[in-house]
């Protein structure tokens, strides 16, 4: 197919990457200035629009960081529904929320085309080594038709529902035990730290119960390295957490942890962290505790 791309990100530039050693002819557009030099020098094509990508692709996707990045992409000047013909895909993979999903699709829909959300999870290490978790929603037959690059991205692909934001309800969900789990981690390390325990032998304790998971063996290693180089940056959890909290007031639905750990992301991003792994939420605990879990030099925070 003729894919194109907008967003070449931490997450974007590798999840096109795969598209591209899987066949498929790039048509690239970001706002930064210089796009990856390996999509270049394996054939993409640069355009200056989102317009641009539109008229030469077959299928469009993007990969933005949140909501408004969404709409002025698709329906700002020059954006990508501006190039749309009748019978093209679009494929939101952003993490954005789910109600405007649904009217950005019905607008993607009014020009005859077909749209899927579809945002991920597994941060850059899942985009690099093609294991993304995929959460679609959207018609079945848009999904079938775009199953071949899911499939190059990622590891577990799934159907959420047949109605678009179902893909952006089950991330909002996902971003909640994510951003919880990392507050969790980060609270247990401390409290250890606080009482004169090793944090590193209380994990590695705890990574054969029930406590266990992914989070605890990542980001508790992150916290106890002082490594926060980004994987999934602060300021996007600390977003995703309020697209799920949004969700929830339209809803009726109350979301207390939720809310709290969005509250302690706000605060790291307050600091001037907003850039780091959403690990270094461990050091806005640490502040409160007076301790350290593990180095905190300059590049660690």
């Amino acid at each position: 197919m003729k894919v194109g791309f907008v967003g070449l990100g931490i997450m974007g530039a590798p999840m096109a990457g795969h598209l591209q050693k899987g066949g498929h002819d790039l048509f690239l557009h970001d706002l930064a200035p210089d796009l990856p030099k390996s999509l270049l020098d394996a054939g993409a094509i640069v355009c200056d629009s989102g317009k641009a990508v539109a008229e030469a692709a077959d299928v469009v996707i993007l990969m933005v960081p949140d909501t408004p990045d969404v709409e002025a992409a698709l329906f700002g000047p020059n954006g990508v529904a501006e190039g749309l013909q009748s019978g093209q895909l679009l494929i939101d993979m952003s993490s954005i929320s789910p109600t405007a999903t649904t009217k950005f699709a019905a607008r993607i829909n009014d020009l005859g085309c077909l749209y899927l959300d579809a945002p991920v999870s597994g941060g850059s290490i899942g985009a690099i080594n093609a294991k993304l978790t995929i959460m679609v929603g959207g018609p079945e037959t848009a999904f079938e038709r775009a199953m071949p690059l899911f499939e190059l991205m990622g590891g577990t692909v799934t159907l959420i529902g047949t109605r678009n934001g179902d893909g952006q309800v089950c991330k909002a969900a996902n971003q909640i035990i994510v951003g919880v789990t990392v507050q969790a981690v980060a609270e247990a390390l401390v409290l250890a730290t606080k009482a004169g325990a090793d944090p590193a032998k209380v994990r590695q304790a705890l990574m054969g119960g029930a406590a266990s998971s992914i989070i605890l063996e990542n980001h508790g290693g992150r916290m106890l390295d002082g490594n926060f180089e980004p994987g999934f940056r602060a300021e996007l959890q600390q977003k995703d957490l309020n697209v799920a909290l949004s969700a929830a007031r339209d809803l009726g639905v109350v979301l207390p942890l939720a809310a709290t750990a969005e509250s302690l992301y706000n605060a790291l991003n307050a600091r001037g962290k907003a850039k780091a792994d959403h690990s270094a939420v461990v050091t806005v605990l640490e502040d409160l505790a007076n301790v350290s879990v593990g180095p905190r030099d300059g590049s660690a925070s």
